[in-house]
């Protein structure tokens, strides 16, 4: 297998078939378990980094997004959109590539497809927080969305928080059989459920991962119990979120980075000022997680440019010594940088 390109003019390039084929040597559930780790020991070090909310371009029908952070040595931003119409046409609500950069000379270091790659990232993310802050020994989760996302959140938190049974609901009856089918051997109980409260009945963790561009009520305040952990992660964008305003009131609510969260997160239905903590103060032992048995934590996810950068360092390392990327002639590279014209010039023949 070669190792990755010397000359600093070829970026390796890792393609979608790529990915498949490295998620696959190394296991999705190993994979998920490194992510999971290294997105935590990058929210350990949470002061480091650049941090912005994404800039993002919204239409009536979708938003695309880049999502940059650097840590002084490495940069990294993703291309990500999100158009919750285009299941209805055939295309996947959430496409995305990445670019990681050497701070020190600006050049790129790695090229990457990232919708495969932000599903296993926001699914690892998920399980990440869930071992600070849901119920000890839990071992249910309600799955209600099943579309993309589900599986990689089912099997990450198998892998990362130990769940044994996963209870699926979606208003269409079909992404559950999707979703069951695809889970089938993987060492969970499945259910497939009729409703969203029967995907409730013992869920000591609950995810709701929605694809429609609205302000639903995927939860209602009287199908919440006390003691569970909500992993709300289809709330992602403004004018988009899942739960009834009263399970915020009741809810200890952790948060990427807030000024992000406020414009897409769940609390955007709050009042500027109400009571979150940041998960890197949990992470760090700055902050308390879950403090008892009744409380009910509330993870309001909207994905956050160090977790992609998290996930493109460990690609780039995961892919030297295979074969699971290609060599991009993407950087002009003259023998005298300030010769650039000349290098066209005799390229001429």
């Amino acid at each position: 297998m070669p190792p990755l390109p010397s000359n600093l003019a070829m970026v390796p390039f890792v393609s979608v078939e790529h990915m498949m084929g490295l998620v696959h040597h190394i296991g999705i559930e190993r994979l998920l378990q490194d992510l999971a780790a290294e997105i935590e020991s990058d929210f350990k070090r949470w002061e480091s980094f650049d941090k912005t909310p994404r800039v993002a371009s919204h239409s009536p029908v979708g938003v695309i997004e880049l999502m940059p952070t650097s840590d002084g040595e490495m940069y990294g931003f993703k291309y990500v959109n999100g158009h919750p119409k285009n299941t209805k046409e055939g295309l996947q609500t959430v496409t995305a590539f990445g670019l990681l950069s050497d701070v020190d000379t600006g050049y790129p270091k790695l090229l990457t497809e990232m919708t495969l790659l932000t599903a296993l990232r926001t699914a690892a993310t998920s399980a990440m927080a869930a071992k600070h802050l849901a119920p000890e020994g839990a071992n249910c989760m309600a799955m209600i969305g099943n579309g993309a996302q589900a599986e990689f959140q089912c099997l990450a938190f198998k892998a990362v928080c130990g769940i044994g049974t996963v209870r699926l609901y979606d208003i269409d009856p079909v992404a559950t059989e999707k979703a069951a089918r695809n889970l089938a051997d993987r060492g969970l109980t499945v259910v497939s459920c009729k409703s969203s409260e029967e995907a409730m009945e013992g869920a000591e963790i609950i995810t709701t991962c929605t694809a429609d561009k609205q302000y639903a009520t995927i939860l209602t305040d009287n199908m919440v119990g006390p003691g569970v952990h909500i992993n709300a992660i289809g709330g992602d964008c403004p004018g988009k979120t899942e739960l009834h305003r009263d399970i915020l009131l009741r809810s200890d609510i952790f948060v990427e980075y807030p000024p992000q969260t406020l414009i897409e997160g769940e609390i955007q239905q709050l009042e500027k000022g109400h009571p979150t903590t940041e998960l890197w103060q949990v992470i760090t032992g700055r902050q308390e997680g879950r403090k008892d048995a009744r409380q009910i934590t509330l993870f309001d996810s909207v994905g956050f440019a160090i977790e992609d950068f998290s996930a493109l360092r460990y690609i780039h390392r995961a892919i030297q010594g295979t074969g699971f990327y290609a060599d991009l002639d993407l950087l002009a590279d003259p023998d005298d940088p300030r010769d650039l014209f000349g290098m066209l010039t005799r390229a001429k023949g």
